[in-house]
């Protein structure tokens, strides 16, 4: 069933009902400030970094399920409500939320009283901006008893759940006007603080949470709120929070705005106080005065708005497919978007305290995301590459508060490097910039030790190199991107990590997912050299992808699939040999896209393998049959329920590979229907058993074996988004920046006939329409640019501020 709509021409997922099957979120900020949002206003704030800049409380895992946000409560004569539904969860006569393109408009109604939230963060800025309209629809006047609410996270997510005895003693706040500023720890070691303001005069407040709202209520039910009489409580230690307090009448008809906002702030250390304890509060009032009127708010609501038309607009197709129109213009390019900011690190599944930005993770975001902002993208692969080691390997994630690597991680994912080389060329191909080759990149952010950006991508490749096993194969390390296949960890601890913890040495164990990736990633090494004269490393090169294709063949083929792996012992995995897990997805992917023995069919013969033994209803499950024992020479992988994550669930973030592989021998019809089975629009009709958003791509997928198969998990933040992104746009519609100009080879089901994709490339406009008069899948059989033939299937990069017109006619 469904709980909502699309509004295509608002770019808007708008909820009509508040019990969604899971809290379904947006993301609010596209920069350094960032908010996560419910459609019932749960979720929390933070700068930069979800564990050591958060402003916002929030209880994962809760009872009930997403309790604690930014709330308002309505006291209309005793009848108390909120606009969100929650957390009164008093019924109301109208509920919609509204989620668009960086921000959440949720509205409620109830006893002739309309009340519309709007929350978003202005772009550039370190603030969420909460704009309030309240109406009075009936015939009678209104009086009524308005509150906020927020709770205050005591900065480190983590500490803030942990030290309770120490951080019970810290909470410190100041109340001036209409402002509530939260300054713990600000006398120590701090220099930042945070403030709720509202543009109006209050008639009371609170910030000790417990005094609020009486310490055996829960939020649906505090006691200033119900009594219609706030504390003017002042938090000294315990649960610092902030609730204004505000009388509204409203004759029948009449409406008011009021505009809350929620910010952070950070002083110079020799500026950080106005007098003994008192803090420094002229750059909060300055933030303040830019949001104090409604019309400065609908401004800066105007100006995110083009920003999204202007982002989206690089990309868009119109096939006639409302549903994958919407996932390519609209929601894929949006989820990529998110995913480039956050990485794995906050969502309502992943707390934003555990880990940071990952180095394989951000570096496959960027694939989907380098076309809105190719300058972001540039930063974004500097920092990546200066957590690289000298040998070429990596931390494996970093803080993006510090751009540091992660040093209770560490490295050892073997696979990591190679992201590298994808990130950066992809980048350039993107951008024409080859100047970022020659960037001095730091090693383990040593300055004394930089080299430059190309060198960098070169030490990548020879990782690989130099890490091989038995048969030639690349050493999988910890993990390559199954980071559940532990071939080296042996455990029988529970409290040990099947990640972080190698209890035999790894010499032995080689993974087949590393080998195609080397294979596809050192091809484009090697183009990349070409392209920029650079034979001799190309010629070299060249050499040991020979060589990984020849051992792939010898010592990686099972007769109809690709190997996965070969474990401690030398034994293999993925094989017809093996009593459980015999065909697993992520070597058919990436030794498929690589082409490892096309000419000799295997690439076909793997793709037919994954259709018949990983296939089902709702998208391609990792590997079959289920485990159903502990194997500890694999690790954590035999530990899930059959069915679920890495244990034959349907891993959304590796079905693209197989889409692309099946377009690079093809077959178009069977490349779409892998990729509309996990698309989220596609799903919206079953929203009761996906639970999760459908306008977001989900991490995992109940594979065929669950107890629910279907069921979704970990939306958001998920390298499905930029990976489905690239193979919708790039290998099925078949638009692909290449580093002379846009190379055009569509794979498409053989029914379409046609369809027109618009895309900004290096400032020009391309107007690319596709004819398909034949009804085939794949074959270019002519291209005009602007009536004029051309050979090949590459439109050479135009002039700067042109408008082309492309015919591409298939055959």
């Amino acid at each position: 069933m469904k709980f909502g709509h699309f509004d295509d021409n608002a770019r808007e997922y708008v909820i009509t009902n508040p019990k969604t099957p899971y809290p379904w979120i947006n993301y609010l900020g596209n920069e350094d400030f960032f908010s996560l949002i419910s459609n019932t206003a749960g979720g929390y704030t933070f700068y930069k970094d979800a564990k050591f800049r958060r402003l916002t409380r929030y209880r994962y895992n809760n009872v009930p399920v997403d309790n604690g946000g930014k709330y308002f409560y309505i006291n209309d004569g005793g009848d108390v409500w909120s606009p969100g539904w929650k957390p009164v969860k008093a019924d109301l006569d109208k509920y919609e939320c509204a989620h668009g393109m960086s921000y959440t408009r949720v509205t409620g109604e109830r006893n002739g009283v309309e009340a519309e939230v709007t929350y978003f963060i202005p772009l550039k800025t370190w603030a969420e901006v909460q704009k309030v309209k309240l109406k009075n629809t009936s015939s009678e006047t209104k009086k009524l008893k308005f509150f906020s609410w927020a709770e205050w996270c005591l900065w480190n997510a983590e500490d803030d759940m942990q030290n309770l005895q120490r951080n019970f003693s810290t909470g410190e706040v100041e109340v001036e006007d209409s402002v509530i500023y939260h300054k713990t720890e600000f006398k120590e070691r701090r220099n930042h603080y945070a403030f709720y303001s509202v543009n109006a005069p209050i008639q009371g407040f609170d910030t000790d949470r417990d005094v609020w709202k009486g310490l055996y209520n829960d939020f649906d039910r505090p006691d200033a709120v119900f009594e219609g009489k706030p504390r003017n409580s002042e938090a000294h230690g315990w649960s610092p929070c902030a609730s204004h307090y505000i009388e509204v009448e409203l004759a029948p008809g009449e409406e008011k705005e009021l505009v809350f906002v929620l910010g952070y702030i950070e002083v110079d250390k020799d500026n950080k106080w106005e007098s003994k304890n008192i803090i420094n509060k002229n750059p909060a009032k300055e933030l303040i005065a830019r949001f104090d009127t409604v019309e400065k708010v609908d401004a800066e609501l105007a100006k995110l708005a083009d920003y999204w038309t202007d982002l989206l607009s690089t990309y868009s197709v119109d096939s006639g497919d409302d549903k994958l129109d919407r996932m390519v213009n609209i929601w894929n390019q949006y989820q990529c978007m998110v995913t480039f900011n956050m990485s794995r690190s906050a969502s309502f599944f992943e707390t934003g305290i555990g880990r940071g930005m990952g180095f394989r993770d951000s570096s496959q975001d960027l694939i989907g995301f380098v076309h809105q902002v190719p300058a972001r993208a540039r930063e974004r692969i500097i920092d990546i590459a200066s957590t690289q080691f000298e040998d070429g390997s990596a931390y494996h994630q970093y803080q993006p508060l510090t751009k540091r690597g992660n040093h209770t991680l560490g490295g050892g994912f073997n696979d990591d490097p190679l992201w590298l080389i994808l990130s950066t060329t992809d980048y350039i191909k993107e951008s024409g910039d080859f100047g970022i080759l020659d960037v001095q990149v730091p090693y383990d952010n040593d300055e004394s030790k930089a080299t430059s950006h190309f060198e960098h991508l070169k030490r990548s490749f020879y990782f690989t190199v130099n890490n091989l096993g038995p048969h030639g194969l690349p050493l999988i390390g910890r993990a390559d991107w199954n980071d559940c296949l532990n071939l080296n960890c042996f455990s029988e601890d529970p409290n040990e990590s099947f990640q972080t913890t190698g209890n035999k040495k790894g010499f032995t164990a080689e993974s087949l997912m590393i080998a195609g990736s080397f294979v596809l990633y050192g091809k484009e090494f090697i183009k990349l050299c070409k392209v920029i004269g650079n034979e001799e490393d190309a010629a070299e090169a060249q050499k040991h992808v020979d060589a990984m294709i020849e051992a792939v063949k010898k010592d990686g083929w099972d007769g109809e699939w690709y190997l996965r792996a070969y474990d401690y012992y030398g034994k293999k995995i993925g094989s017809k040999e093996n009593e459980e897990g015999k065909i697993f997805i992520e070597s058919q992917g990436f030794c498929g896209m690589a082409g490892i023995g096309l000419e000799e069919g295997m690439v076909h013969k793997s793709m037919a393998s994954v259709k018949e033994h990983l296939d089902c209803e709702y998208g391609i499950v990792l590997q079959q049959p289920a485990f159903t024992k502990y194997y500890i020479e694999y690790g954590e992988i035999s530990t899930y329920p059959a069915g679920y994550k890495e244990n034959a669930g349907i891993f959304c973030h590796n079905n693209p590979w197989i889409t692309i592989a099946e377009t690079l021998i093809g077959n178009g019809d069977r490349a779409f229907d892998t990729y509309r089975k996990i698309a989220p629009a596609y799903l919206e009709d079953i929203s009761d058993l996906h639970k999760v958003e459908p306008y977001a791509y989900c991490q995992m997928v109940a594979g065929k074996d669950a107890f629910k198969p279907g069921e979704g998990k970990n939306s958001w933040l998920t390298g499905t988004a930029s990976w489905n992104f690239v193979a919708i746009t790039q290998y099925i519609l078949g638009v692909k920046p290449d580093y002379q100009g846009l190379a055009v080879d569509p794979c498409i089901p053989k029914d379409w006939k046609g369809y027109t994709v618009s895309r900004k490339f290096r400032g020009a406009t391309y107007e690319i329409v596709v004819k398909n008069p034949n009804n085939v899948s794949k074959g270019v059989a002519s291209i005009t640019v602007d009536g004029v033939a051309i050979e090949g299937n590459v439109i050479p990069a135009q002039t700067e501020g042109s408008n082309v017109k492309v015919v591409v006619t298939l055959g």
